[in-house]
C-alpha cells in the first residue's frame, strides 16, 4: 500500500488576501488613488449640518439683558478714547517745549555731580577763562532750580496728554494715556485691574543671512525700556463662582493711536464687562485683556498668557528693576485714592480659563445686513471645540440677524473644472432621489463651489500651521477660543448707527458668555477634528481619513511587490545561470546574505533623511555663524547628498530594492504626519505619493521604446518638477493667484514664517518631502 502524502496546508485567508493584493500591486495603486482623490472632491458633498453637542449650552435661551445705558455709557467710552488722538495732536507743540526744558534742566542738575578736576576740565574745553565758565554755570544751575520749582508747583495745570508724553523720556515703563483710560473705567466699574508690560520677542531667524548680510541679533540687542508694550487688564470675580474658572475677552488696539474700529472693539467689550459687573448668575471669573498690539496682536495676547500660565515665585518685576524704572506720578488722570489703590502692577489672575474670544471690528462691507467672519484655524492645525463655533453662529444668525463668513479660496469660486464636477454631482444627486427619494446624495453646483471654496481655505490654512488670529495663542495651552471680526453695515464713523451697532455686537457677546458660562466642565462633546465647508456645515474626522487613507494605503503594497519581485529575480538568473552547481553550504550563506542586501538600500535612504535633517537646521545654524561661513555651510549642506558612483555591478541593478524602501520611509512620515497636522499629510500625499509610485529609471523607459514607457517617463518629468517644494509652491501660488503675482522671494518668506511659528510643516518638508523627492529623482537617474 502506497504511503499517503502528507496535505499540504493552505495559507490563512488573511495572508491569502495580502498576496493576493501584493501580486495586483499596480491595480491595486490605480484603484485606490483614484477613490483617494474622489473622496476628496466629495467632502463637501457629505458634509453635515452643525449641532450643539453640549445641552447645557443652550444659546439663546434667555433673553439678552444689555440696556440702553450699558450701550450710552459704551459710547461715552469709546468718544473719550477717539477724543485721545485730537489731544495728542494739540499738545504736540507743548509736550515738546516741556521735554526740551526738562532734558535741559536735568543735565544741568547732573552737572553739579562733576568731581573738581572734571568740572576744571570741562571749563577749558568750552570757555577761555575760569572766570566766565563759573559765571555761566552758577547761572545755568540757578535757572534749572527756578525751573524744577516752576514745574512742580504748575504740575497740576499740565494736561494729562502732555503728562503722559512727558513719560516717555523721564521713566523707562511708560503707560500710555489710552491704557490709562482704559484701566480707569474698568477700576470705576469694580474691576481688578492690573498693567501688564512685557517686550516684544525677536525673530533669530529672519532675514537668512545667505540672501542678506543683515544682523537679526541687533533686534535683541537694542530692545530695552523703551521697546515694551502694556496691556490693560481687568477681573470680575463672579458671584457664584469659586474662582476656579474664567472666560477672557481680548480687544487688540494700537495704544498710541487708536482708530475707529479699535475704539468699538473696545466699547463691545465695556458694554459687555459693565453688564456683567452687575449680573448674579455668573459662575465663572471673567477677564477683559486690552492688548497693545503695537508689536502685533499675537505678541501681546502670547506674552500675556505666557505669563499667566506660567507660576511666578517673588516679585515679578523683578528682571526689569535693574534696568527700568516707573514712575508712580499719575498727576494728569484725576483719579480718586481708592481708584488709584485698584491699580496695580502686580499679575493678577485668575481660574482656569473655559473659552477665550478676540473681537475685532472692521470696516463696513455695504451689504444687506452686518457679517461676522469667523477665524479659528490656530498653530499646528489646531482647532476649538466645534460647539464654541456652533454658539457664535446659532446667536449670530438667529439672535441678531448678522451673515456668518469662514475664509475661502476666492480665486476658486472662478474655476471652470470645478464648477462642471459640481454640476455633474448635482446630476448624480438628482438620478439618486428619483430612484430612491430617502437618497440625499448631491447638492447644488452654486454650493458645491462655495463648500469646496472654503473647504479649501480650512484645509491651506490648518496644513499651513499658522494661526489665522491671536486666538492661536490660546490654542497653545489648550483653550478653546476663536477671533470673531464684525463689520457693520454702514461706514463706522456712521453716528445714528453707532448705537445699533454697539447692541448688536454686545448682545452677541453676551449670549456666547452666557452659554459658556452654563458649562460645568471643559468644552468635550463635540469635534476638535474638522473641516469647515461653510459657517453652518463640517466634515468630521471620520470622513476625511478616508480620503488620505485610500491615498496612502497603495504605498505598503507597493513596497512589498518590488521587494518580492527583486527576490523572484535574482531566483530566477540563478536557475537559469548554466554554470550554477549544486547546493552547497556557501550557497546558503549566500543566499542568506542577498536576503538582507535591502540594507545597502536602507543606508542611503538613511543618508538622504539625514540631510534633510541637516536642510531643517540650516537655517539656525547659519543664524550662529558669520556670513561668510554661514555661505560656506548653506552649499556644503546643500550639496552633500551624494551617493557612491564606485557601487558594484549587483548594487547599481537593485534600484527597485530602493524604490521599496523610499516608499516605506514615505508612507511612514506621511502616517506620523497626519497625527500631528492631518492637513499637511493630506496635501503632502497628493503629491507625494504618486510621485513615489511611478519613479522608474529613465534608461530602462528610453530603452523600450514604447509608448507606456514614454508615457510613464514624461509624467515622472512632470511629478519631479512639481514635488520639488519651491516649484510646487510657486505652481500653487499662480494657479490661485495668477503667475503675474509670483515672486521668487515670496518661497523663502514663506518658509521663514513656517519656522518663526514653529510650524510642524516645516519639518515635514524638510524631513519627509524633501528627502523622499532627491530619492525619487536618484531613482530616475539611476545607472541601471
Amino acid at each position: 500500500m502506497a504511503e499517503s502524502e502528507t496535505p499540504k496546508t493552505r495559507p490563512r485567508p488573511l495572508v491569502r488576501l495580502g498576496i493576493f493584493l501584493i501580486s495586483h500591486s499596480l491595480l491595486v495603486s490605480v484603484v485606490c488613488c483614484t477613490a483617494g482623490v474622489l473622496a476628496l472632491l466629495l467632502l463637501p458633498v457629505l458634509a453635515k449640518n452643525t449641532y450643539i453637542s453640549e445641552n447645557a449650552l443652550m444659546p439663546g435661551s434667555a433673553n439678552a439683558m444689555l440696556s440702553s445705558e450699558d450701550i450710552s455709557e459704551a459710547h461715552r467710552f469709546m468718544n473719550d478714547l477717539t477724543g485721545l488722538n485730537l489731544k495728542t495732536g494739540e499738545t504736540g507743540m507743548y509736550v515738546f517745549a516741556l521735554q526740551s526744558a526738562f532734558v535741559f534742566s536735568l543735565n544741568l542738575n547732573g552737572l553739579l555731580l562733576y568731581s573738581t578736576a572734571g568740572f576744571e576740565h570741562f571749563c577749558h574745553e568750552t570757555y577761555t577763562n575760569m572766570e566766565a565758565c563759573t559765571l555761566h554755570v552758577c547761572c545755568s544751575v540757578l535757572y534749572s532750580v527756578l525751573l524744577d520749582y516752576w514745574i512742580t508747583t504748575l504740575w497740576v495745570f499740565i494736561p494729562g496728554s502732555i503728562i503722559a508724553a512727558l513719560n516717555v523720556q523721564k521713566v523707562g515703563w511708560t503707560i500710555t494715556e489710552s491704557s490709562r483710560l482704559i484701566a480707569r473705567y474698568m477700576s470705576d466699574l469694580g474691576a481688578d485691574v492690573n498693567y501688564h508690560k512685557f517686550h516684544p520677542q525677536p525673530n533669530q531667524f529672519r532675514p537668512l543671512h545667505f540672501f542678506s548680510n543683515s544682523d537679526s541679533r541687533i533686534i535683541q540687542e537694542n530692545i530695552g525700556c523703551s521697546s515694551h508694550g502694556v496691556n490693560t487688564v481687568g477681573i470680575i470675580r463672579a458671584p457664584r463662582g469659586d474662582g476656579k474658572e474664567a472666560i477672557v475677552l481680548v480687544t487688540p488696539y494700537n495704544s498710541h493711536k487708536i482708530d475707529l474700529a479699535e475704539a468699538l472693539s473696545l466699547a463691545i467689550a465695556y458694554s459687555v464687562f459693565s453688564l456683567l459687573t452687575r449680573v448674579t448668575w455668573l459662575a465663572k471669573d471673567i477677564i477683559w485683556l486690552a492688548a497693545d498690539s503695537k508689536y502685533g496682536e499675537y505678541a501681546s495676547v502670547s506674552a500675556w498668557l505666557r505669563g499667566y500660565q506660567t507660576p511666578v515665585f517673588g516679585d515679578f518685576e523683578k528682571p526689569y528693576s535693574e534696568i527700568c524704572y516707573e514712575s508712580n506720578t499719575r498727576h494728569g488722570l484725576k483719579e480718586s485714592e481708592i481708584t488709584e489703590r485698584k491699580i496695580s502692577d502686580v499679575f493678577r489672575r485668575a481660574g482656569t480659563m473655559a473659552a477665550a474670544l478676540v473681537i475685532k471690528v472692521s470696516d463696513g462691507n455695504k451689504q444687506a445686513d452686518g457679517t461676522l467672519s469667523i477665524y479659528a484655524e490656530a498653530s499646528n492645525g489646531q482647532m476649538p471645540n466645534l460647539d464654541l463655533i456652533n454658539i457664535v453662529n446659532n446667536l449670530a444668525v438667529h439672535r441678531q440677524g448678522l451673515q456668518v463668513k469662514v475664509e475661502k479660496l476666492l480665486s476658486l469660486l472662478d474655476s471652470k473644472w470645478l464648477r462642471i464636477l459640481g454640476e455633474v454631482f448635482e446630476s448624480v444627486g438628482n438620478i439618486a432621489r428619483s430612484l430612491n427619494p430617502q437618497w440625499k446624495f448631491g447638492i447644488p453646483a452654486a454650493d458645491y463651489m462655495e463648500g469646496a471654496a472654503t473647504l479649501a481655505s480650512s484645509l491651506y490654512y490648518q496644513a499651513l500651521g499658522v494661526p489665522t488670529g491671536s486666538h492661536g495663542a490660546f490654542r497653545d495651552y489648550q483653550v478653546d477660543a476663536i477671533t470673531l471680526e464684525i463689520s457693520p453695515k454702514v461706514a463706522l464713523n456712521n453716528k445714528i448707527r453707532q448705537t445699533e451697532f454697539l447692541q448688536r455686537g454686545g448682545r452677541l457677546i453676551e449670549g456666547v458668555i452666557r452659554s459658556v458660562n452654563n458649562l460645568l466642565e471643559k468644552f468635550h462633546q463635540s469635534f476638535f477634528l474638522y473641516l469647515l465647508t461653510s459657517p453652518s456645515k463640517f466634515v468630521s474626522v471620520g470622513v476625511y481619513m478616508i480620503a488620505f487613507a485610500l491615498l496612502v494605503a497603495p504605498l505598503p503594497i507597493v513596497a512589498a511587490s518590488l521587494y518580492s519581485d527583486a527576490n523572484k529575480w535574482d531566483s530566477s538568473l540563478k536557475k537559469h545561470d548554466p554554470t550554477s552547481s549544486p547546493k552547497s553550504a556557501d550557497d546558503e550563506h549566500r543566499n542568506i546574505l542577498r536576503s538582507w542586501k535591502w540594507l545597502y538600500a536602507a543606508k542611503q535612504v538613511f543618508i538622504i533623511h539625514s540631510w534633510g535633517v541637516l536642510v531643517s537646521l540650516l537655517p539656525y545654524l547659519i543664524c550662529q555663524m558669520p556670513n561668510w561661513m554661514s555661505k560656506v555651510l548653506t552649499w556644503l549642506i546643500l550639496g552633500s547628498p551624494i551617493i557612491d558612483a564606485d557601487a558594484s555591478q549587483s548594487q547599481k541593478r537593485e534600484w527597485a530594492i530602493l524604490k521599496s524602501v523610499t516608499i516605506s520611509a514615505a508612507f511612514i512620515g506621511l502616517c506620523l504626519m497626519s497625527v500631528i497636522n492631518f492637513a499637511t499629510a493630506e496635501i503632502g500625499a497628493l503629491l507625494l505619493v504618486p510621485m513615489c509610485l511611478l519613479a522608474h529609471p529613465l534608461r530602462l523607459d528610453v530603452r523600450a521604446h514604447s509608448l507606456k514607457a514614454f508615457t510613464r517617463a514624461g509624467c515622472n518629468l512632470v511629478l519631479g518638477f512639481i514635488g520639488f517644494p519651491p516649484a510646487a509652491f510657486f505652481v500653487l501660488k499662480g494657479s490661485f493667484e495668477g503667475f503675474e503675482s509670483v515672486n521668487i522671494s515670496d518661497f523663502w518668506n514663506w518658509i521663514e514664517s513656517l519656522w518663526a511659528w514653529n510650524s510642524a510643516t516645516y519639518l515635514y518638508i524638510g524631513m519627509v518631502h524633501l528627502p523622499c523627492w532627491a530619492l525619487c529623482i536618484w531613482i530616475l537617474l539611476h545607472p541601471c
